[in-house]
């Protein structure tokens, strides 16, 4: 039985595979890699900023993962806990690299409530892609935890060791440099 992308939901599948890896079974592990590099080289690329430090950051996260199987113990939550571990490679990675996050304290953020025309509004994915990658890798980091990966900001703060209002101010930051850049290619 081989798992993809599309049938890990369901748990017997998963068990079933996380059991056969625990066994040290070689398929299974290819098999898992299969089901999963996908979805979480496009964790690895979103953070990173480029192709081979992604491709770098899934080899490291997928050898952790192969190596530490055996203390997953609950099969049913396999795919949250790949993904916490090649977010924290990727974060790894980027301290590594000296990603600067700058500190803010007692500042009050207020939510962006502007009103967009969306008719005048012609964003395209490819655009909000290609602004997001050109972002400093801080608010790109922050920006991509927060929306795709969905962690909240406080989360956000503690993986990052930085506060939570600098957390708030780096993903307002970034959203304003991505309307920014949209706005300059037009």
């Amino acid at each position: 039985m081989q798992a993809s992308a599309n049938n890990l939901n369901n748990t017997t599948i998963t068990d079933h595979l996380v059991s056969r890896c625990k066994k040290g079974d070689v398929h299974a592990f290819r098999d898992l890699y299969n089901a999963y590099s996908g979805a979480m080289y496009n964790i690895c690329l979103r953070m990173t900023g480029n192709t081979a430090d992604a491709e770098d950051t899934l080899q490291e996260a997928f050898m952790q993962i192969f190596r530490n199987i055996e203390r997953l113990e609950n099969a049913g939550s396999v795919t949250a806990w790949i993904k916490r571990i090649v977010v924290n490679h990727c974060l790894s990675h980027l301290r590594r690299k000296k990603v600067y996050f700058e500190e803010v304290d007692n500042i009050d953020i207020e939510e962006d409530k502007a009103i967009v025309d969306e008719d005048n509004f012609a964003w395209t994915v490819a655009a909000i892609k290609e602004a997001i990658h050109v972002l400093p890798p801080g608010y790109r980091t922050v920006l991509n935890l927060y929306i795709f990966e969905e962690y909240s900001h406080k989360e956000i703060a503690n993986m990052l060791d930085i506060s939570e209002s600098t957390v708030k101010t780096q993903y307002m930051r970034a959203k304003d440099k991505v309307r920014q850049i949209i706005k300059q290619k037009k």
